[in-house]
């Protein structure tokens, strides 16, 4: 007998298989992308400080060099010590001719070392239901101790319809990644610069999708990966939309450039301030409901403070302890 996710609204024909869930998920404040054409780069990628690194198929690979990149990938991801560093390859769009060889010879050649295939452009549920089936037929032929995780990235309009659906669609998935430069021009959007905020137009040009998908990705229980800031030189304006991104519950941000990993690592880890404030509310909390039996409280006598107040504080306590602060 087969059975849905529970509380999923997943309403495509149930799967015959379930995974276990994959190893915890590492905090994902940067995720470098590196085409996998390039071993050098690769490399790189391997001794930087970023949290994650995704080796790339898709979009930064010429489609004369997308299958010899495949054995690229395999071999940077043997010979390289990534450290504690999650390992990604984005593979191409399953409609494409190259998707199913991209993740049978990559599972096959370095699957041991791999953490999680990303799936661009995913259009519903049922997208991450085939490389679901796919990852499984594979773990079992090759006997791997570990489950390979799913980052579905969202950039088109069938994409946040389904984003809700999508975030439950399988037991794999580790975050859900925004794709601002395929998703503006889906959506016909007037823009040249990928990620760049237009402030011809009165708010974030993109609240509306990237709200929907952290939404959808914190009701699942799964990470928020903003899309990238393609003017790698323009630090300052990667540190502002690295905040809107943190300010509407992102987790993280992809990095296209190495020097943009410290300002990400810097904005979604939090601030010394910040650390400060939320123990400072926790513990005033604690003293008030636990010593003098108050459901609210004051404070400095400025802020009153209640449950809501202590959920605020432990989501910044528990980020500081993850990223190594406490």
């Amino acid at each position: 007998m087969t059975k849905q996710v529970p509380g999923s609204p997943y309403d495509g024909p149930p799967l015959s298989w379930r995974p276990a869930p994959p190893r915890p998920a590492r905090r994902r404040r940067s995720e470098l992308a590196v085409p996998g054409s390039n071993p050098r780069m690769m490399a790189g990628a391997a001794n930087s400080d970023a949290d994650a690194v995704f080796l790339d198929l898709e979009d930064s690979v010429a489609p004369s060099e997308k299958v010899a990149s495949r054995a690229r990938i395999v071999q940077a991801l043997n010979e390289n010590d990534f450290g504690d560093k999650a390992t990604v390859v984005r593979i191409n769009d399953l409609s494409t001719q190259w998707a199913v060889r991209d993740v049978v010879d990559v599972v096959e050649g370095a699957g041991a070392k791999l953490e999680a295939i990303m799936l661009p452009k995913t259009r519903g549920p049922e997208d991450v239901a085939a490389l679901d089936i796919m990852l499984t037929s594979l773990e079992q032929q090759l006997g791997l101790t570990h489950t390979i995780g799913i980052e579905a990235q969202i950039e088109n309009a069938n994409g946040i319809s389904s984003v809700e659906k999508i975030a439950f669609a399988s037991k794999r998935l580790i975050a859900l990644v925004f794709g601002p430069g395929d998703y503006a021009a889906y959506a016909d959007m007037p823009v040249l610069s990928i990620g760049a905020h237009d402030f011809a137009y009165p708010g974030h040009i993109y609240h509306f999708a990237l709200q929907r998908i952290v939404t959808a990705a914190k009701a699942a229980g799964l990470q928020t990966i903003d899309g990238p800031f393609g003017k790698f030189r323009d630090l300052e304006g990667l540190r502002n939309s690295a905040q809107m991104a943190k300010m509407l519950g992102c987790d993280g941000k992809w990095a296209v450039h190495p020097a943009q990993i410290p300002v990400l690592n810097e904005v979604f880890s939090p601030s010394e301030a910040e650390i400060a404030k939320a123990t400072a509310i926790r513990d005033r909390y604690f003293q008030a409901t636990e010593e003098e039996g108050l459901g609210a409280v004051a404070l400095d006598g400025e802020e009153m403070l209640d449950e809501a107040s202590r959920k605020l504080a432990e989501v910044v306590l528990q980020r500081a302890a993850d990223d190594g602060l406490l």
